[in-house]
């Protein structure tokens, strides 16, 4: 109550202002300026205004034309202005368990103009609710144009609303049974170390309400789980309670207009941490100075270096090495060469035991042999086609490095192979490659192999 009559008590203030500023003040000059102007002859100014009927004529005289001037507003009491309340809610009033409403708005601006004593009891005293009453009205297929109402608490003033309408759509509200699954967010602040082993949620099914049209879009319902939680620090099994369930279109769009009931789940999740031990490769780019091969390598002082990866199953068995790249263009004289290389986690791999490693290299004397060899595989050949070479003379094969690498390395050793991505029915010279991952070696091909591609019998 304190506050209200804090108010009124300032209303009044203003309105007292603008009287002696509109009023009082200036009838106070014109008398001051009366008496001035008869103050050597006061006998008959006293004379003139003491008569009965003379103060009566100009009090009326006063009145008739303040009235004239306010109703014809060249003098107003008060200013008129404006007011914007802007983003004010919209109370949709329909019956929620019979009907989906598409086209409503959230909120309004409310333009509000008056004097401005009653704009500042509307903003302080109005509850400035706005409705959008449908109560009466039924499903459609057709859309509607409906206006809004607001509930104005002061009289004198005007108000606009911004939209004033709305185009909505009415309809039916149904339920369906729906699968839900889960969808699992922010995995990249889940522990490196951690995979998830099993979800498992309390219920399969959930309870879609909304328009046909609107249920029909439904391609799935998720159960969100956030990884970024906090708890998650051990590989144990955690309950994880009120996971938000959403509705997703085929094109992984949200679906808004839908109610799921319940509109929350729970889960089960299981992690584990998984790893295996697999050994680092050097692979190398530029040439060394000519002449020269590399003699060894050593990783972290270790000729054969091995680190742990940690991911989900599937993924790590897949991978049988680590490579690792050194830059060695123009080396070869000067002594060894060292180099601190970074690890890079290749794919399906969350993390890994070291993020780098120390990689000397040593060189010597680049010497080469000759090696024959007649077993060559052949890749990528199309389905429905067969291979054969038109002869089984054996090829040359040159191997270059220092004279302990290349004395250790005979025709078991090389796998020679062609690729026959994208060819088709013929006869051709295919180029011979050989696989290759140990950098201290260099293998040079010159020959290349006659093979006729057939369709094979069906």
């Amino acid at each position: 109550m304190s506050k209200i009559g804090k108010k009124i008590g300032k209303f009044f203030n203003k309105c007292y202002q603008i009287l002696d500023e509109k009023f009082v003040t200036p009838i106070s000059r014109a008398i001051y300026f009366l008496f001035e102007k008869f103050k050597n002859n006061p006998v008959h100014l006293e004379k003139f205004l003491n008569r009965p009927l003379i103060l009566v004529y100009i009090s009326l005289i006063l009145a008739v034309t303040t009235f004239i001037l306010v109703d014809s507003q060249v003098i107003t009491l008060v200013e008129t202005e404006a007011e914007i309340l802007s983003n004010q809610p919209v109370n949709v009033v329909y019956n929620k368990e019979s009907y989906v409403v598409e086209g409503l708005v959230d909120s309004v601006d409310i333009i509000l103009t008056g004097r401005k004593s009653s704009l500042y009891l509307a903003k302080q005293l109005g509850e400035h609710e706005v409705v959008l009453d449908l109560s009466d009205y039924e499903a459609s297929d057709t859309p509607q144009k409906v206006a809004l109402t607001y509930n104005q608490t002061v009289d004198n003033i005007n108000y606009k609303l911004d939209p004033a309408y709305v185009i909505v759509t009415i309809k039916k509200k149904i339920s369906e049974e729906k699968n839900v699954t889960y969808e699992l967010l922010n995995e990249d602040k889940l522990n490196e170390k951690f995979s998830i082993s099993d979800v498992s949620l309390d219920q399969n099914t959930v309870i879609v309400k909304g328009s046909q049209d609107a249920l029909d879009k439904i391609a799935t319902v998720k159960a969100l789980i956030d990884l970024s939680n906090n708890k998650f620090t051990e590989a144990i099994t955690y309950d994880v309670d009120n996971l938000p369930l959403v509705a997703y279109d085929s094109a992984g769009n949200v679906i808004e207009n839908v109610e799921i009931v319940p509109n929350t789940l729970s889960a089960s999740i299981s992690f584990s941490t998984y790893k295996a031990t697999v050994p680092i490769v050097v692979t190398t780019t530029g040439d060394l100075v000519a002449g020269k091969a590399i003699s060894s390598i050593t990783i972290n002082g270790k000729t054969s270096y091995t680190v742990d990866i940690y991911g989900e199953k599937e993924e790590i068995d897949k991978i049988t090495s680590v490579p690792v790249v050194i830059d060695i263009n123009g080396s070869g004289t000067g002594g060894a060469l060292t180099r601190v290389a970074d690890i890079k986690k290749t794919t399906g791999v969350r993390s890994i035991s070291e993020t780098d490693v120390k990689i000397v290299v040593t060189f010597g004397d680049e010497k080469q042999k000759t090696i024959n060899i007649s077993n060559i595989r052949a890749n990528n050949l199309s389905s429905g086609l067969t291979v054969n070479r038109t002869n089984d003379d054996p090829i040359s094969v040159q191997v270059k490095g220092v004279q302990s690498v290349i004395d250790s390395i005979n025709e078991s050793n090389i796998a020679a192979y062609i690729d026959l991505t994208n060819y088709t029915a013929g006869t051709y010279d295919v180029d011979v490659q050989i696989e290759n991952t140990d950098p201290r070696i260099k293998y040079v091909v010159s020959n290349k192999v006659n093979v006729v591609i057939t369709e094979s019998d069906s």
